[in-house]
């Protein structure tokens, strides 16, 4: 399996609404004005490293993964390419697009992708960014895109994804799903280039919690729309750790009777290995667990 949404950090040392964001220990943070339970208790030390996330992953039976970035961690772009070049057969990395880069556009040497809080930018529409996008695609990077909630970013993401046909686009959080206007968003997976992956799907329907039945009729409707050929599966890995493992992250769609096998192959693995460019990946066997 592939993880097409997660995040990785050597120093959380990011900003929300202005506003710090950094490490108090116990995996708790400085979330602004509060303090938040960031991470699972057991990451002490703040560090949420490639090592502990392969652990995770070798548990989890997931062979490959896809880091994004997020503002509120701060840029680790010099943290994801090391680990780009120590682990390449089970990562793709992305490199962070900022506001704040004085005109300069993010460095893709050593990473695959570069990333875009679109829904944080100070000017929302996406065309008045469309450097960044002419950057990836003449260096043939994918986007990864969190869009603002709904429709508000739809048509600007559309004409970039139009303008540069050949480069690839995979939009996160499943469209924001449970705010009004998500399958705007679904939508544009209809353009070839453009893909939707499932990262931050438990957070979004956390109310309803495991086995989240209603995030599976989700992407149920959103295959109805743009194909299960288009979908990919993302855990948000380690954030949403804080409410369950990480392979609750993903078996509670591989046990529900709404997807066909063909379709859970395709969301697992089959899209996400052709979309980020994953090659022979190593076996994952089952490894019994002390409760069974």
């Amino acid at each position: 399996m592939i993880d097409a949404h997660l995040h990785l950090w050597e120093k959380q040392q990011g900003r929300v609404n202005g506003l710090p964001v950094y490490d108090l220990g116990g995996g708790r943070a400085m979330f602004g004005d509060v303090v938040r339970q960031m991470t699972p208790a057991y990451m002490t030390d703040g560090v949420n490293s490639a090592e502990r996330l392969l652990a995770n992953m070798d548990f989890a039976q997931v062979a490959a993964a896809v880091v994004t970035q997020e503002y509120i961690d701060g840029n680790q772009d010099a943290y994801l390419k090391r680990v780009r070049a120590q682990y390449p057969e089970r990562f793709r990395v992305c490199a962070l697009y900022e506001d704040d880069m004085g005109g300069h556009l993010p460095d893709v040497e050593g990473v695959d992708g570069i990333k875009l809080c679109a829904g944080r930018l100070a000017d929302p529409d996406l065309t008045h960014h469309a450097a960044v996008f002419a950057h990836a695609a003449a260096n043939d990077r994918f986007i990864s895109i969190d869009l603002a909630d709904g429709d508000v970013q739809c048509a600007s993401l559309r004409e970039m994804a139009q303008t540069w046909p050949e480069m690839r686009i995979a939009i996160g959080h499943f469209g924001m799903v449970t705010r009004p206007g998500w399958l705007e968003q679904v939508r544009l997976a209809r353009l070839p280039n453009v893909f939707m992956e499932s990262g931050g799907i438990t957070w979004l329907f956390n109310s309803e919690f495991y086995p989240y039945p209603s995030a599976v009729r989700a992407i149920r409707e959103a295959a109805d729309v743009c194909g299960m050929e288009k979908l990919m599966w993302g855990s948000d890995y380690p954030r949403t750790m804080t409410a369950i493992t990480y392979r609750m992250s993903w078996d509670f769609v591989d046990k529900s009777p709404l997807l066909t096998a063909e379709e859970k192959q395709r969301f697992f693995h089959d899209n996400a290995a052709a979309f980020y460019r994953f090659g022979d990946l190593p076996e994952m066997p089952y490894v019994h667990h002390m409760a069974e």
